[in-house]
């Protein structure tokens, strides 16, 4: 009889690990099809040399050495080059990892649960939750996020080792937690909060509080130590990648009253998961009932939460888990132009799935009653999850899709959104529809310099090059810095003849931002193009040195190079 029950109990876990799998590939298996998105995903994949030349040594000491995209993350660089090793460019292949990886933390999440509680089908909801809730499309479906989903499938690995260690607490079952840590960090340090997680974890469901009735704060102290200092190294590491002069900075009573709106609003999106977009408008001020409603909110689940923490410690360990896991992102501490991303709820929202999982039950008190209604209301939520987050996956298939979406949703606020938008349709030959988003986008943000540029290169493909360049010239004006503007301008010089002002040009270029290859490139032809072989073969072999070494073999097959 006993075995008979082990079986059963088996056979059950193994139905919600393929129904699990199952219904997120449902949901998230259309990305395969999709493309890359104009934000992010150039400067993760489409330019990127060192990704795109695979696996190579050079590749691996920049990605441990670079803060390039403003975090040191060195394992989501090296995960998508062995993406292009395996599919190129062919974008649906990198989706079809960031699919995986998000499959594994969900199956991840419900062994975690159910080991810690027991509790299967109760698991099986937060898992479920977590995996097809439509706040999980930006992180899933987006390429340049692969650093999320990377991050959540090692914070998942190391909550399981950390449960395991916690059965048997010796060194070699706490090895695998703090390595698991440390290459979730280094997959995005957002993980930082993860020691103060394992703490409220040892509070409930592992009960580790009750054998430890003097000493606690020491206790936990002395075991979390290593893990306490890593997420302070990678904060102040994550704090100087993303320092950034230029960016206009918020106030710090304005940052504050911000955090609790920012709580607030994703809870809302939580259970009112509507209008979702990838770029949301960010409010200069912020109407003074909102705040004060956000705190008084924020306060009232707190406070139920303290109170109740010894009788409903799942409240009290879901709400900090949802609070805890936000304040990085929740613009306290500013390090950029910040705004609310659906991406930032990724780990956080469990927290909350915890709360329904294990509150809602107590509603119901007989058992009978509990077992009909509870499933098909599980049933029922989830079924509509699914399909509201298929939905707003398909609007990511392309650049196009996804910001006329964001248009729609923001009411064409956003001046971002006009600018990528527009990139997106003069790739397609769409002149005239991209000119007028890009005027919009200098209407709504007249010292926007990326229009300016952006202009200046749809006027260089069609020939008129002086204009081009006063565009050049007014995004430059705008942003002294911008590499890219100098080279565009440099590569419009070297048109017009004008080679030893494209030389300045791309001087410049190359001066702000050293491993710009394109520059390099161009340089190395306009060199050549002037018989300096000298100089155009060193500044050939600098861009195959960058990961671009088409230029070095067509000098080498002219008979300028050796």
């Amino acid at each position: 009889m006993l075995n008979k029950i082990k079986v059963n109990s088996l056979n059950q876990k193994l139905i919600i690990y393929i129904v699990l799998t199952v219904i997120t590939l449902a949901v998230f298996g259309q990305v395969h099809q999709f493309d890359f998105i104009n934000i992010d995903d150039d400067i993760y994949v489409t330019d990127n040399s060192y990704v795109q030349s695979g696996v190579t040594w050079n590749g691996l000491r920049w990605a441990f050495s670079t803060t390039h995209a403003q975090f040191w993350h060195p394992l989501t660089w090296l995960s998508l080059m062995f993406d292009n090793q395996l599919y190129g460019l062919n974008a649906g292949g990198y989706h079809v990892t960031n699919v995986i990886l998000h499959i594994l933390s969900v199956l991840l999440l419900f062994w975690l649960f159910n080991r810690m509680t027991g509790s299967v089908w109760k698991s099986a909801f937060v898992a479920a939750y977590f995996s097809i809730h439509p706040l999980r499309v930006e992180s899933v479906a987006w390429i340049a996020e692969r650093k999320d989903v990377l991050s959540a499938f090692f914070w998942m690995l190391t909550l399981c080792f950390y449960v395991y260690y916690t059965e048997k607490p010796v060194i070699r079952r706490y090895f695998p937690v703090f390595l698991c840590f440390l290459c979730a960090l280094m997959s995005k340090p957002i993980v930082v909060t993860l020691p103060i997680i394992m703490i409220l974890l040892d509070y409930w469901p592992l009960k580790r509080f009750d054998s430890r009735k003097r000493n606690v704060i020491l206790w936990q102290l002395k075991e979390k130590t290593l893990f306490i200092i890593l997420s302070i190294i990678f904060s102040i590491i994550t704090l100087y990648a993303q320092y950034n002069p230029s960016v206009k900075h918020f106030p710090l009573n304005y940052r504050l009253a911000g955090a609790p709106v920012a709580l607030v609003t994703y809870l809302e999106k939580i259970f009112w998961p509507y209008d979702l977009a990838i770029l949301y408008p960010l409010a200069e001020q912020l109407p003074t009932g909102q705040v004060l409603v956000s705190v008084l909110l924020i306060f009232f689940v707190s406070a139920v939460a303290i109170i109740m923490m010894k009788r409903l410690p799942y409240i009290f360990v879901g709400w900090l888990w949802y609070v805890i896991g936000l304040l990085p992102v929740i613009g306290i501490t500013q390090t950029g132009p910040h705004s609310l991303h659906d991406l930032y709820t990724y780990l956080p929202s469990i927290g909350i799935a915890v709360m329904l999982a294990w509150s809602i039950p107590l509603i119901l008190h007989r058992e009978a009653v509990r077992k009909k209604i509870l499933f098909f209301a599980g049933i029922t939520v989830l079924v509509t999850l699914s399909f509201l987050t298929w939905k707003q996956c398909g609007y990511w298939q392309n650049s196009i899709t996804l910001l006329q979406h964001d248009l729609k949703v923001t009411k064409g606020g956003i001046a971002l959104a006009h600018n990528n938008i527009a990139v997106a349709l003069a790739d397609k030959g769409n002149i005239e529809q991209a000119m007028s988003h890009y005027n919009e986008a200098i209407r709504l943000k007249p010292k926007y310099a990326d229009p300016y540029n952006n202009k200046g290169t749809v006027y260089g493909a069609q020939g008129k090059y002086q204009l081009a360049i006063d565009n050049f010239n007014r995004a430059i004006a705008l942003k002294p810095d911008f590499a890219k503007a100098h080279y565009n301008r440099g590569t419009a010089y070297a048109y017009m003849g004008r080679f030893q002002t494209a030389m300045e040009n791309y001087n410049e270029a190359i001066r702000l931002k050293p491993d710009y290859s394109d520059a390099y490139i161009n340089r190395a032809f306009v060199h050549l193009k002037q018989g300096n072989t000298t100089l155009g073969c060193y500044d050939a072999q600098r861009a195959c040195s960058l990961g671009d070494c088409s230029t070095l073999s067509v000098a080498k097959s002219g008979g300028y190079c050796p």
